[in-house]
């Protein structure tokens, strides 16, 4: 594999650094969007791909915070497209709805993600867009392509949705496929190997043609490169545990040791027994603030 030139690592790491501070509001509304702390993060590193090319072919950097949730929102949609057929709304009667009370009595940070994914888009996104992140009727509607009448149309329709809507535990239009027992045994294996801090073993895990996600950090791909990946974690002290967040089974990472919450999670996938994918979000700690992390399971 051809190493990366470092003016293109450097390039990429002053973009992140430039978005740094707007990366944990763009995870809040994407993750709330599409009802899924995982694959909201996976959204936000799709449209911070697709903003670095863009602002290749620019002469100057655009407003950064509206145009970066813009990409979000369309990155966000062309997921939705996939799962969710809630798209469209009828827009009658949106004047006098626009002009209804405007008061937000809920606590719309705290709700759990799948509470979201019952709206239609529209009252999806401005809800989020205006109540969980503070963005005037206005941005709203140019964010989204949308008239300020229409916003608050969605606005008054969705708040009230939420006031009314039960609880949901689950995200009505994804459906995510069970660990095996299979794989759990593999994913109990490497968790006592990783606790035990046999390194040598574990490296003997890795499939030839593994892949590693280091979330929002870097990537590598094959054996050798990857069980490089251990070396981090021989220099620190770091506890693995087997739970279940958005309907399989991850593993939790516990630094210190002796907390009761995870710091973040791992997610491995194998193949002919062997580990194929590892996807590790330390580097992505508000994360944890949306995932639902059950140990054991």
């Amino acid at each position: 594999m051809a190493e990366i030139p470092p003016e293109f690592s450097a390039a990429r790491e002053r973009f992140l650094e430039l978005v740094r501070e707007i990366r944990p509001e763009l995870y809040r509304y994407c993750s709330r969007l599409v009802g899924s702390a995982i694959d909201g993060e996976d959204i936000v590193q799709e449209s911070l791909a697709k903003a670095y090319y863009a602002l290749g072919f620019s002469t100057e950097l655009p407003p950064l915070k509206p145009w970066l949730v813009r990409i979000a929102h369309n990155t966000a949609i062309d997921f939705l497209r996939r799962y969710d057929r809630r798209l469209v709304e009828p827009v009658e009667g949106f004047e006098e709805l626009a002009a209804a009370d405007e008061s937000v009595p809920l606590d719309l940070v705290r709700m759990a993600l799948s509470t979201f994914v019952a709206l239609p888009l529209l009252q999806r996104s401005s809800v989020i867009l205006k109540d969980v992140l503070g963005f005037s009727a206005e941005e709203v509607a140019d964010m989204t392509g949308s008239s300020v009448p229409a916003v608050k149309a969605a606005l008054v329709r969705g708040r009230a949705a939420l006031r009314n809507q039960p609880k949901q535990e689950t995200v009505p239009w994804r459906d995510r496929p069970e660990t095996s027992p299979a794989d759990r045994k593999l994913l109990d294996a490497y968790v006592a190997l990783f606790n035990a801090r046999d390194w040598k073993s574990l490296e003997d895990c890795i499939g030839e043609e593994c892949r590693l996600d280091l979330v929002s950090k870097a990537a590598r791909f094959g054996k050798k490169q990857v069980s490089g990946y251990f070396g981090h974690y021989s220099r620190e002290r770091v506890r693995l545990a087997v739970g279940t967040a958005e309907g399989r089974a991850v593993l939790g990472a516990f630094q210190p040791v002796e907390d009761t919450r995870p710091a973040y999670v791992i997610a491995l996938d194998f193949e002919h027994d062997h580990v194929s994918l590892i996807r590790d979000w330390r580097y992505v700690p508000y994360l944890m603030n949306e995932l639902d992390f059950k140990l054991g399971g």
